[in-house]
C-alpha cells in the first residue's frame, strides 16, 4: 500500500503579507505614489531575502504571468497552459510559435543574470545599444527610471511592447540590488498603460509596481511551502536522481519526464522520471499542470 501524503515535520514557513495602508486606496499624486511603491518594493525585498524562498522558482512562474499579459497585448487569446505546451513540448531549434516566443523570451530573461549580453539573448532582434542604454536609465525614484525606459523603447519602435516590459522590469531589479530580474511591471501593465507618456506613465508605473508586489508577494508565499512539501519528500523516495529532479523542480515552472530524463541521463530513464514524476504527485508535493493522459507537464 502506498504510504500517505506527506506532512513536513516543521511549520511550514510564512511571509509577512504587504501592509494594507499600501494597497488600501490607488495613489492620486506622484508623490503618494512614489512613497507607496517604495514602500511596497523595500518590503518585498526584506521580507523574500530569506534562503527558503526558492527564487528561480519565483521568477519563472512571474514570467508565465507576464507572459499571459504580453500576449493579451499582443492581441493573442493563449492562456497559460498553451504556452507552456507551445514551449515545453516544442522540440529543440524548432519554432515554438508566437505564443511559445513570447514565454521563451521572457523565461529566458529571468533565467539568467542580468547583462547585455543576456538580455540580447532573451530579446532577439533588439540592439545592444538600446539595451545599454535602458541599463545605465537614472530618475529620481527607482521605478521613474523603468517609466523611463518604457517610454524611451516605445518612442523608438511603439509595438516593442515586450522589450519595453522586460527592460523596465531588468532596471528596476537592479535598482533594487538583485542580480536576476524579477518580473514586477510586466505581469500587471496593461496596453492602456503603455500608452501613457510623461508624468501619466509614471504614475501608472509606480500604481502597477504596487499591484506588482501585491501579485508577487503572496506567489512567493505558496512557493515556500511548495517548496517545504517537496523537500520533505525526498526521503520517501528511491529513484537515484530524485535529488537532482527536486531541484530542478524548485528552478522551473514547468518540466516534462522527458526534461527530467535528459537531465539526469546516468539515473534516470524516461520511464523512470515519469514514474518519480507520478509518486510526486501521489505525496501532494508536485501537480499535473496539463490535464491530460499523455505529453504531460508536471510542477509544484
Amino acid at each position: 500500500m502506498r504510504k500517505s501524503r506527506i506532512k513536513p515535520s516543521e511549520a511550514l514557513p510564512t511571509l509577512t503579507p504587504l501592509p494594507g495602508w499600501i494597497t488600501a486606496t490607488p495613489p492620486g499624486t506622484l508623490e503618494v505614489a512614489a512613497f507607496k511603491s517604495g514602500a511596497a518594493l523595500a518590503h518585498l525585498n526584506l521580507v523574500t531575502a530569506a534562503d527558503h524562498v526558492p527564487q528561480a522558482l519565483w521568477r519563472d512562474r512571474l514570467a508565465l504571468t507576464a507572459a499571459e499579459v504580453s500576449a493579451s497585448i499582443a492581441g493573442r487569446r493563449e492562456g497559460a497552459g498553451a504556452m507552456r505546451d507551445a514551449l515545453h513540448l516544442t522540440k529543440a531549434g524548432d519554432d515554438p510559435g508566437p505564443a511559445g516566443s513570447i514565454l521563451r523570451q521572457w523565461s529566458r530573461a529571468v533565467s539568467r543574470p542580468i547583462s547585455v549580453s543576456s538580455l540580447c539573448r532573451a530579446l532577439e532582434g533588439v540592439a545592444q545599444e538600446r539595451i545599454a542604454l535602458s541599463l545605465d536609465a537614472t530618475g529620481p525614484t527607482l521605478v521613474d527610471r523603468a517609466a523611463l525606459v518604457i517610454e524611451a523603447v516605445l518612442t523608438d519602435s511603439p509595438r516593442a511592447e515586450i522589450s519595453a516590459l522586460v527592460l523596465a522590469d531588468a532596471v528596476l531589479s537592479l535598482a533594487l540590488g538583485r542580480d536576476h530580474l524579477l518580473p514586477l511591471l510586466g505581469p500587471v501593465m496593461t496596453a492602456r498603460d503603455l500608452r501613457l507618456r510623461g508624468d501619466d506613465l509614471r504614475l501608472c508605473c509606480h500604481r502597477a509596481c504596487v499591484r506588482g508586489v501585491s501579485l508577487a508577494l503572496p506567489l512567493a508565499s505558496t512557493l515556500v511551502r511548495a517548496e517545504a512539501r517537496l523537500r520533505a519528500a525526498v526521503p520517501r523516495l528511491r529513484a537515484k536522481g530524485a535529488a537532482r529532479a527536486v531541484e530542478m523542480f524548485l528552478s522551473q515552472d514547468a518540466l516534462t519526464p522527458v526534461a527530467l530524463a535528459r537531465a539526469v541521463p546516468a539515473s534516470l530513464s524516461d520511464r523512470a522520471a515519469r514514474r518519480l514524476c507520478e509518486r510526486l504527485v501521489e505525496l501532494g508535493a508536485l501537480r499535473e499542470l496539463s490535464g491530460r493522459d499523455t505529453f504531460r507537464l508536471y510542477g509544484v
